[in-house]
């Protein structure tokens, strides 16, 4: 039932993530930038799942399992490299909402190659 709730909602977020991704205004398609990521490290959880007995970081018995550190380590590189991308993205629609005064895609036509 879990996994059910995993692949609807990170197939919702990633529908929705693309779909505002698609939008003419540039603060929509930031937004849909944020949860399109945020739907890939969802995934990344849910796939990477391992039911443990103990963290992965504590002292283990002989007769347990320990949780899969790995899976962590690029959900917290994940979110990153995802921070970073998201604040280059904001600086970018600022300074073409400051340059051209609009914030509609359609509208910026000077960069058209």
């Amino acid at each position: 039932m879990v996994d059910l709730l995993f692949a609807i909602t990170v197939g919702v977020l990633f529908s929705v993530g693309v779909f505002q991704m698609l939008r003419r205004d540039l603060i929509k398609a930031a937004m849909g930038f944020s949860i399109l990521f945020t739907a890939i490290n969802l995934y990344i959880i849910a796939v990477g799942a391992f039911d443990g007995n103990v963290p992965a970081y504590a002292n283990q018995p002989e007769d347990s399992q320990s949780s899969d550190p790995l899976v962590q380590a690029l959900i917290l590189t994940a979110i990153v490299v995802s921070f970073g991308s998201y604040a280059l993205l904001l600086s970018f629609v600022t300074t073409i909402a400051r340059r051209f005064e609009t914030l509609d895609s359609d509208e910026v036509n000077e960069l058209v190659g």
